[in-house]
Order: structure tokens, then C-alpha cells, then sequence
């Protein structure tokens, strides 16, 4: 078995499609993930068992099951529902969810995190739950939690070539096609596999870099 340059070459038109995908549906599934994982964490923390219980039992089923499955729940058992989506939509929405339910804890242990001290003063200045939770909490916790964020962004790009099984053409989708069509997969898969570690190393980097900042 050798080399062929020219079967990389063939592969890059595809490969940059690949590329594109993949980075939309991280950016956007990170998104997904941040608001929803702050908003669980938020309901949890409800004084109204109506609202905290649901919500609890909701994110330890989706973070017990496997991503794979939830993926071709929405995508399949959803049409049979008349509620189709794109493929690229329903990866966007299925990797935002489950990632939702992780950042949800790593959220709430930041809030856990902050001190009772805080808390007690905000009380004896009487201030409005609102400005409480926007002004003195949520800052200083999501402060806390910024790198562990960024390690499940890391952890969501190394998941998303599991949208490939619903027709998402990322990465690994560009190279299973472009393997089937040419009988070549060495080059496609080497090229898409050393991708992801220029993608994911220098987000590594930076992930630490940030910590040792804030932890300053």
C-alpha cells in the first residue's frame, strides 16, 4: 500500500466542505449547549418541585443515554411526527442538548462554588433576585467555570463526526463518501484525522492559557 498525493489532492474540495460543516455545527451546538446548560441549571435550583423535578429527571435521562441514539430520535422518530428537519439542523440540535446537560453541572457547581459570604450580602443589602443573580452570582460563577466550558467544546468537536450517521456531510462524512466513490479510505481518513488534532490541540492551548489567566 502506498502514498497517493493525488488522491489528497482529490480529497480537499471535499475535505473543506467537511471542515465547514463541522465548524458550524460545533459553534452553534456550543451555543446551543451554554444557554440551555445555564437555563437547567437555573430551573434545578427552583423553589417550585413543578419546575426542578421535571427538569432533573429530564437531564440525567438525556446524559445517561447515548448521543447517538437521541440523534436518530430526532431525526428519524421526529419525521414520523411531521417534524422533519435538515440534517446539519437536527446534528445542531442533538449535540447542543446533550452537551446541555454536562455544562448544566459544570454550571452549578460554579454557583455552588461561590461564597455563602455573597449570598449573605446581597440579603442585607435587600437586593432584588434579579440583580442578585445578574450582578453578583452569575459573573463571579461563570468566571469559574470558563475552562471546563471550553474542555466540552473540545469534547463536542470529537463528537461531531457522529452526525455523519444521520447524512451530515462533515468531516468524516466527506471521507466515507469520498472513500466509497474512489476505494481509496487511507489518505481521506489520515488527512481528516490529523485535522482534527490541529483543530483541537491549539484549543487545548488556549483552554489552559485561559484557566492560568483567570486563575490569576
Amino acid at each position: 500500500m502506498r502514498w497517493d498525493w493525488s488522491a489528497v489532492a482529490a480529497f480537499l474540495p471535499y475535505f473543506w466542505h467537511g471542515v465547514l460543516v463541522t465548524l458550524e455545527a460545533l459553534v452553534l451546538g456550543s451555543l446551543i449547549a451554554f444557554a440551555l446548560g445555564l437555563l437547567w441549571a437555573l430551573a434545578q435550583r427552583s423553589r417550585l418541585r413543578a419546575v426542578r423535578w421535571p427538569v432533573t429527571a429530564a437531564t440525567e435521562f438525556v446524559r445517561n443515554t447515548p448521543l447517538l441514539v437521541q440523534l436518530f430520535f430526532l431525526y428519524f422518530v421526529l419525521a414520523n411526527w411531521h417534524l422533519p428537519a435538515p440534517e446539519l439542523t437536527t446534528g445542531v440540535i442533538g449535540l447542543g442538548l446533550h452537551y446541555s446537560t454536562y455544562t448544566a453541572e459544570v454550571y452549578r457547581a460554579g454557583i455552588e462554588g461561590v461564597p455563602v459570604g455573597q449570598w449573605e450580602a446581597c440579603t442585607a443589602l435587600s437586593l432584588p433576585p434579579s440583580r442578585i443573580w445578574r450582578a453578583v452570582i452569575l459573573p463571579q460563577a461563570i468566571r469559574r467555570v470558563v475552562p471546563a466550558l471550553g474542555n466540552y467544546v473540545i469534547s463536542m468537536l470529537k463528537d461531531s463526526p457522529t452526525i455523519a450517521v444521520i447524512g451530515a456531510s462533515e468531516m468524516l462524512g466527506q471521507a466515507r463518501q469520498f472513500s466509497a466513490d474512489t476505494f481509496q479510505p487511507t489518505e481521506p481518513i489520515t488527512v481528516i484525522g490529523v485535522a482534527f488534532i490541529l483543530i483541537a490541540y491549539p484549543a487545548s492551548l488556549l483552554m489552559r492559557a485561559l484557566e492560568r489567566r483567570l486563575v490569576r
